[in-house]
């Protein structure tokens, strides 16, 4: 459930706690659903209120979204909503669920749709880490 990490450490750390693939594969995506539920249910009323009475969070917001978007805009309008599984599904941090969700609020992708989008992209990015650590660690037992 962690920001930067999320299922991309957390696989690892299974791994190194010797759980099994299949479980860690299922609790690594679970947890890391979870707060897209809700950073996709909380993101717009929480940042409208705080922009509308902070002019600090006011600034702080604008500058993330705008900074965000722009960073996005191209890929999105060229992929459409695709693109947000393609971006969650890369398996390096930063480009995670939580990252996902506030592109989903950013770009205006409706709830549902953006919670099917980002999980398949998480279960894709999981599924290539649990594919890749299994390889490693069957080779170095080899």
């Amino acid at each position: 459930m962690l920001p930067v990490t999320e299922l991309r450490g957390a696989i690892p750390l299974g791994f190194l706690l010797n759980l099994p693939p299949e479980a860690t594969l299922l609790y690594a995506f679970v947890g890391n659903l979870i707060p897209c539920f809700l950073i996709l249910l909380v993101l717009e009323p929480v940042s409208g209120l705080l922009i509308k009475h902070s002019e600090f969070f006011d600034r702080f917001f604008k500058k993330l979204f705008e900074k965000t978007k722009e960073k996005h805009q191209d890929a999105v309008h060229k992929y459409g909503p695709l693109f947000l599984v393609v971006f969650v599904a890369i398996p390096l941090p930063g480009s995670g669920g939580w990252t996902g969700s506030l592109l989903a609020f950013l770009f205006g992708i409706k709830y549902w749709k953006a919670i099917s989008l980002i999980a398949l992209g998480l279960l894709i990015a999981g599924t290539i880490i649990t594919l890749s650590i299994t390889g490693i660690t069957s080779f170095i037992y080899f």
